[in-house]
């Protein structure tokens, strides 16, 4: 991890790691096996500065950028991959606020933010639009003074703990140029939530419906311009994508850390397991493959922070290969432990169910080949 890190970001990492280690590695079994979210830990982590990554330090954040921040969940990540999404996705939360909202949205929102005694949630997919996020049906009316917002939102992380969420709503015509971001608010009428899912993976975090019957919040409770939503929902997504592929770095590290310890402590026919050479070519394979996913997520990064013209596919090609890469290291791993890797005690069984949906969220990996494919060709839509 610390290969061609400037002192702050070596600094950085081994804060972040010894967090890791310290608070979300002994409690990551079971959380998962409970369905515990351990919101006392989100705010240990809050008074690191792991709150509010990327927003502004006049309102408590910490002012990092892109580069620091795939460290940073990379790291989390080596603890506990669903706590670690959770964060990045609190995180693009703290940064649309930061980003496109008023002066006094941010002073509203973002202190108890960056202190997680408020936790964020993204709202975009819907039980009918989730790749096709455009196509999303929950409306937003325009009433007076106010906005009255009817709809459903699906797997959401976050549903029921989180206090402030940004949801995506159709305020004009069909498409994405027909679509406002709003900020809800847990506690406003009219809006309910489904039940916690039930899931392979992620299980420290919920996920669940946002309902919104009826929501009525004041005008002053829409995020950036009217219609401007979709470009907001997407250049957070971008940032999201980012975190979501830098925890796949982390939880394929520890899962091939694991690996490398067993066959280490493991005998079968008179040696180590791991003198056998068909073996350690697996683990240069796990580990070159891993180099070259952490390169890539990494140039990425940089893109975002000086905010080229190709950041988004980038990101998108980030996002592709560090998830597929993370879910195949960890899956292999699993198999270096033979029967003891499908043991829950072992730990690397529940990365391979954490790491699986990490290829599903914040845009399939089919989408994220859209995005850069259309890149290539300069086709639109």
């Amino acid at each position: 991890m610390t290969t061609l890190l400037n002192e702050d970001q070596l600094a950085v990492v081994e804060t972040t790691l010894d967090f890791a280690r310290e608070h979300l590695a002994p409690g990551a079994l079971g959380w998962d096996q409970d369905k515990h979210f351990p919101v006392d830990v989100l705010r240990k982590a809050a008074a690191l500065g792991l709150g509010g990554v990327y927003v502004r330090e006049d309102l408590g954040g910490s002012g990092l950028s892109r580069a620091d921040g795939v460290l940073i969940f990379e790291a989390l990540a080596t603890g506990c991959p669903s706590i670690a999404g959770y964060l990045s996705i609190h995180n693009m939360v703290s940064w649309m606020i930061d980003r496109y909202g008023s002066p006094a949205q941010r002073a509203r929102f973002l202190p108890a933010l960056c202190a997680m005694e408020q936790l964020g949630s993204y709202c975009l997919t819907e039980p009918g639009a989730g790749s096709d996020a455009a196509a999303l049906r929950t409306r937003a009316v325009r009433d007076g003074d106010h906005w009255v917002l009817t709809g459903v939102k699906q797997f959401i992380s976050g549903a029921g703990a989180s206090q402030v969420y940004v949801v995506m709503a159709r305020t004009g015509a069909d498409g994405p140029g027909g679509i406002s971001a709003f900020l809800v608010e847990r506690d406003d009428p009219g809006l309910s939530f489904g039940p916690n899912e039930r899931k392979m993976g992620w299980n420290a975090q919920p996920t669940r419906q946002v309902l919104l019957d009826g929501v009525r919040l004041p005008a002053d409770r829409l995020l950036g311009p009217e219609g401007g939503g979709f470009r907001i929902a997407m250049n957070g997504l971008n940032g999201g994508r980012l975190g979501i592929a830098a925890c796949s770095l982390g939880g394929a590290q520890n899962a091939l850390d694991r690996g490398l310890a067993h066959l280490r402590d493991r005998e079968a026919f008179g040696a180590t397991l791991l003198d056998a050479q068909a073996l350690q070519f697996r683990l240069a394979d796990m580990a070159t493959e891993l180099a070259a996913a952490r390169a890539l997520v990494r140039q990425a990064a940089d893109a975002l922070d000086q905010g080229t013209a190709d950041a988004p596919q980038l990101c998108a090609m980030a996002k592709r290969f560090a998830t597929d890469t993370g879910f195949s290291v960890a899956d292999r791993a699993l198999q270096l432990h033979g029967g003891y890797g499908y043991m829950a005690e072992y730990g690397v069984e529940k990365i391979v169910r954490d790491l699986r949906v990490h290829q599903i969220l914040e845009g399939t990996n089919e989408i994220m080949r859209v995005i850069v494919a259309r890149s290539l060709t300069g086709a639109r839509g």
